[in-house]
């Protein structure tokens, strides 16, 4: 069995083949980097543009790469959500013509759930149950999974996500776009216990996430000692940014683990590629004893093979149920994660 994954939720046009075993034989991904970083953040109207422009050349690369023709599909998975709404739909609307030519069941795929799939992939032998934290640049959630495909949403931003708070401030230095990866390698020589950052926390004692706070102390930080990017203490704020944010995201996740009790802890998602957060995610689930996967840096970021996986996986439960995975041209993009 053959599967064709799209992904097209923000600013990376995104193609994989699957087989049903979860072998990926393809997974192209073309990102806009370079059309974005003159705004120093993705534009809506710009990424849509260059979807419909690259999706054409995306999936027929994608097919090429992993040896099959359209007719040798069984299925397809397209990205429906979260995301920007013209970017989504520009996938989905892609897809559906696919299917509805060929006659083949379509999924809906959730992009943030997708990201949790993406360490099944690499890691067929993850005990349940996980505790899953997600951050991404439009995305920081924390899900509990008891069993596969049981998502449980136990907290969210409430305001900027983790990757767009670095990705803001240094918009604000002027350091370049995108912000996560410039920050990280302008902190490796600083002291990231110079500047003082208190960190978040929820009045409801609830496990969502708020940035807004941090990003503004940043901003007051920057303003008081005149940084700047030629500034000889930068090194020292931004490394002090990063581990504060690193921090926040870490205290709640592993506050969230003595809450729920899990056997696996994942951290998924673009901004899981900072080196930071890798090793002090990896050395506090040691240290409360839990085993402790992430993806590699190329299934952290936005890409399809992750959809594919989760729609694979969706696929498996259906067979198990006896039931059969229609055709849904019924599908709607959706912007934000539902409630």
């Amino acid at each position: 069995m053959h599967l064709l994954a799209i992904e097209t939720s923000c600013d990376e046009t995104a193609a994989a083949v699957l087989r049903g075993d979860g072998s990926i034989l393809s997974n192209i991904v073309l990102s806009q980097d370079e059309i974005h970083a003159p705004y120093g953040g993705v534009v809506p109207e710009l990424a849509s543009r260059q979807h419909i422009k690259s999706i054409g050349f995306i999936v027929h690369d994608s097919l090429a790469g992993a040896g099959v023709a359209l007719d040798d599909i069984d299925h397809f998975a397209v990205t429906q959500g979260p995301g920007l709404i013209g970017s989504l739909l520009v996938g989905l609307s892609f897809a559906k013509g696919l299917a509805y030519y060929h006659k083949k069941p379509l999924l809906g795929i959730d992009h943030v759930q997708a990201h949790i799939e993406a360490a099944f992939l690499e890691h067929r032998d993850i005990a349940f149950p996980v505790l899953a934290l997600i951050v991404s640049g439009g995305h920081t959630s924390l899900y509990f999974l008891k069993k596969t495909l049981s998502f449980e949403l136990l907290g969210r931003t409430r305001d900027d996500a983790a990757g767009e708070a670095l990705d803001k401030i240094a918009k604000f230095l002027e350091l370049g776009y995108p912000g996560g990866p410039v920050i990280q390698k302008l902190a490796e020589p600083g002291d990231p216990g110079r500047f003082e950052f208190s960190l978040p926390r929820m009045s409801d004692r609830s496990l969502d996430f708020s940035f807004s706070g941090l990003k503004t102390a940043a901003l007051r930080i920057i303003r008081e000692n005149r940084i700047d990017k030629s500034h000889p203490r930068l090194p020292d704020f931004l490394a002090s940014f990063e581990a504060a944010v690193v921090r926040a995201l870490l205290d709640n996740l592993f506050r969230a683990s003595s809450r729920c009790d899990p056997a696996s802890v994942l951290l998924c998602g673009g901004v899981a590629r900072n080196k930071r957060l890798r090793m002090d995610f990896e050395r506090q689930a040691r240290r409360f004893g839990l085993a402790a996967y992430i993806p590699s840096p190329k299934l952290c970021t936005d890409n399809a093979a992750m959809v594919g996986a989760l729609a694979l996986a969706r696929i498996e439960h259906d067979k198990k149920g006896r039931k059969k995975t229609a055709l849904s041209l019924d599908l709607d993009a959706y912007p934000r994660m539902p409630v």
